[in-house]
Order: C-alpha cells, then sequence, then structure tokens
C-alpha cells in the first residue's frame, strides 16, 4: 500500500514560504541581540593547488530575530514558568533543559490564516496600534470557511507585514504602535487548545503607540499560562494574496539546548487541484 503522504506530493504539492529573509540590519526587536553574517573567507583569499576553493560564514544572533518561535522558558511570570516551574533554579547552569526550545518536537499540522483586514475591509491592513479584538478573530474565522480546532497553528494577519521592507524603526512601530492580537484575543485562541499562534509583526501582540514592549500580556497568557507557542515576524501576504486559509503548516525549530527560541523557515503546503507540481516558493505564482 503506498503512503497517502507521499503519493499527495508525488501528484503535486505548493509549498508557499512564510519565513523572512535575515541580513544585516534587518528589522527586529531591540530586547535582542542582532543579526549579523560575514565572510570570514572568500572565493580567492586561498585556493588549492588544484585550483579549488570554498568559501565560508560567521554567524551571531540573537535566537528572537527574523521569523522565530519562542519557546516555553522565554516568558516567566512571578517567578514561574509554565507549569509552575521555577524560573530561576530553571536556568541555572546557562541551559533552559526543562522548556527550552530543543524540546519543542517537529510541527506538522493543520495550519489556518486569520486575515483580520480582509474579513474587515481594511485594505491598507489594520491601522498603526490596532488591537485585534475577539470579534475581529470571529470575523477572521468566518471568513475562512473553517472553525479553529485543538492542536492547530493559528497565525494571525495584521498586514503590518508590509512594514518589514521600510526598515527597522517602521516595523518595530514604538511611536506609531503595532496591531496585533489584546490579551482577550489570546484567551479566545488559548480556549481553542490550539498549539501555537504565529503573526506578521515582532511581538505577535498588541503593542500600543510609544509603549514598546512595556507590556506582553497575549506572551503571558499563550507562553506561561496556555504552554501555546508563539511565533513571530511571519510573512503572510503571499498566502493572504491566493486566498489559502486552511493549510499544512510544517516548522522546524533548530535544536539548540536550552534556548529560550529559535530561527525557523516555516512553510504552508497544499495540494494543488490540478495534479501540476509546484516548485517550494514563498512566490504563490
Amino acid at each position: 500500500m503506498s503512503d497517502a503522504l507521499l503519493a499527495a506530493v508525488e501528484s503535486g504539492v505548493t509549498a508557499v514560504d512564510l519565513g523572512r529573509p535575515m541580513f544585516n540590519g534587518m528589522p527586529q526587536s531591540p530586547n535582542h541581540p542582532a543579526f549579523w553574517h560575514s565572510l570570514p573567507r572568500r572565493h580567492g583569499d586561498s585556493n588549492r593547488a588544484n585550483g579549488g576553493s570554498a568559501a565560508n560564514d560567521v554567524v551571531i544572533s540573537g535566537t528572537h530575530v527574523g521569523t522565530h518561535i519562542d519557546a516555553l522558558a522565554h516568558v516567566s511570570q512571578d517567578g514561574k514558568l509554565h507549569g509552575g516551574i521555577d524560573a530561576v533554579a530553571a536556568g541555572v547552569g546557562g541551559r533552559y533543559m526543562e522548556l527550552g526550545v530543543h524540546t519543542i518536537e517537529p510541527i506538522i499540522r493543520r495550519g489556518v490564516l486569520l486575515d483580520v483586514p480582509a474579513a474587515r475591509g481594511m485594505t491598507n491592513g489594520c491601522p498603526a496600534g490596532y488591537e485585534i479584538t475577539t470579534a475581529d478573530l470571529e470575523a477572521a474565522q468566518e471568513l475562512a470557511g473553517t472553525s479553529v480546532r485543538a492542536g492547530d497553528v493559528v497565525v494571525v494577519r495584521s498586514g503590518w507585514g508590509r512594514m518589514f521592507d521600510h526598515g527597522t524603526e517602521a516595523y518595530r512601530g514604538t511611536e506609531s504602535g503595532v496591531p496585533g492580537v489584546g490579551e482577550a484575543g489570546a484567551y479566545w485562541l488559548a480556549d481553542r487548545g490550539i498549539h501555537a499562534a504565529g503573526a506578521d509583526t515582532i511581538a505577535f501582540e498588541h503593542l500600543a503607540p510609544k509603549a514598546g514592549h512595556s507590556d506582553l500580556p497575549a506572551h503571558r497568557v499563550l507562553l506561561f499560562e496556555s504552554g501555546i507557542y508563539i511565533i513571530e515576524a511571519l510573512d503572510l501576504e503571499g498566502l493572504a494574496a491566493i486566498g489559502r486559509r486552511e493549510f499544512t503548516f510544517v516548522l522546524l525549530p533548530l535544536k539548540i539546548v536550552g534556548a529560550t527560541g529559535s530561527p525557523v523557515r516555516p512553510v504552508a503546503l497544499y495540494a494543488n487541484t490540478d495534479g501540476a507540481g509546484a516548485p517550494a516558493t514563498g512566490d504563490p505564482s
């Protein structure tokens, strides 16, 4: 008997890239070490006797830079991590062994896109500093034509992803604020027992103008209270452009032992209705 998953792949699957490019100076949170890439050895610096050469790289980066996933060790509340684990004791030795990113299994689950601007008729995306409410999530769910279920990965589009190409200050939105899910919206997601929640913004949740990252209640609700992973800085524009709101979501964190997060390159997969294969690319065309 042939494997159903293999048969689906062979008949044609489109992969939409949901990850952001990583480059020096890219937009990121001010709370984390910056990404830096350099070439200590370039072609031509040293050639072998046979004429060949090899180049190599050095990458220095925080783990919460670019498109990334937050492990449960990332946030504590009143001295405790998720499950009541003592936050200070858990970090002794410089590694969070119980809830570090290495404990996250490869994620291959049903994905649901909740496209808030599309549901609310916001042609330019959610305004700066806009709080995505439970009513917004309900409207986006209705537009998706499917209910959010336990175990899903839910990705919330605010439309703010367009600001990534405008530079760090614009995407960070310190002065303007950033649209995102508020505390009530986080409880809406948690009540449905999802596995992970993601967004197209730098901190997933609603950031008020000039408030920065001073208060992050959705992180508390999802990571600390509910044990739900958070994925930030997703590129959801390609997925939204083709109107694909239900798909197979695939994400593999780096197994960095004891780390609080990991850069990732998630993809949305769906079968081609015409049976023709398509390249694994972020360009759905």
